[in-house]
């Protein structure tokens, strides 16, 4: 009796989860896909820049500039960590959890999302890397969290502990020019390693929370504090002026993504799940899909 209740509760569950993942498979617009689902991971698409990808809880999608939403594969995995390669429209980064539960390790995929391969399992995995960074100026680093950071200096193919993950991490960045500079965002500020997240200096915000950190090719440093909204720092004079209040000025705003092509464009995710883009560098944003 009891293998049976067992093999009906396994197959309850089977069950349950296609239809979870029918129904986000069938979700038309991005206003209904993040009232259904958790968003993990931001990039514009480099193969057609009007569009967005959104790494979700039940697969990945890309949003269309009216809002309509299509997923990208029938792949309904827990995208955690994902991340767009600085070059090749083609490749994506991710890791997280598979529909079925465990973790994913680190995978890659080589056709812009429609299919995914486990690269590695990582130090002590397969991992699950809620945060992951690439580096701008050399894609075959990569810096992953999970308990520590672990690093990657052959396109993810093998890791190592590059040392303690900050306190009440939030988000990585790696420096455009030096891919052993690397910036966490955390509960409790701005911190940045000089010796590929081995140590960490007294930080660059202090004192605030900074939900999410991004940087542009030209060294142009973007943070979101909440309070105090969007702010804009150079790596060379780390000094942060306001930019503006951004799109959630009472709450945060999450995976902030540039348009590599076009830095003044962005898009990131605020604290309601409203998926908002600029067009000129924070200054002003508007919903996905709104009129």
């Amino acid at each position: 009796m009891t293998r049976q209740l067992t093999l009906f509760a396994l197959f309850s569950a089977s069950i349950a989860l296609v239809a979870v993942s029918a129904a986000f498979a069938q979700a038309t617009s991005v206003a209904e896909l993040t009232g259904k689902t958790h968003i993990h991971g931001l990039a514009f698409d480099r193969a057609d820049p009007s569009t967005v990808l959104i790494a979700t809880h039940h697969g990945l999608m890309k949003a269309a500039p009216d809002g309509s939403v299509a997923p990208v594969s029938d792949s309904r995995d827990d995208f955690m960590g994902f991340t767009s390669h600085p070059t090749d429209s083609e490749i994506l980064f991710a890791s997280g959890h598979p529909q079925g539960g465990g973790n994913l390790g680190f995978i890659k995929s080589t056709d812009s999302g429609k299919s995914w391969a486990k690269i590695a399992p990582g130090v002590d995995g397969p991992v699950d890397f809620h945060q992951l960074a690439v580096s701008p100026s050399n894609p075959d680093v990569l810096y992953g969290a999970y308990g520590a950071i672990q690093s990657s200096r052959d396109g993810g193919k093998s890791w190592a502990i590059a040392g303690a993950a900050p306190a009440k991490l939030i988000d990585l960045a790696v420096s455009s020019s030096d891919p052993d500079i690397v910036y966490a965002a955390t509960e409790d500020g701005l911190m940045v390693s000089h010796d590929g997240a081995g140590s960490w200096l007294p930080p660059i915000l202090t004192g605030v929370a900074v939900t999410t950190v991004e940087l542009t090719s030209d060294g142009t440093i973007y943070a979101f504090v909440p309070g105090r909204g969007l702010l804009r720092a150079t790596e060379a004079n780390p000094a942060f002026e306001k930019l503006a209040e951004g799109p959630d000025p009472a709450g945060y705003i999450l995976h902030l993504a540039l348009d590599r092509l076009a830095p003044a464009r962005m898009v990131a995710v605020t604290g309601t799940s409203a998926i908002v883009v600029s067009n000129d560098g924070g200054a002003n944003w508007t919903v996905l899909g709104g009129n």
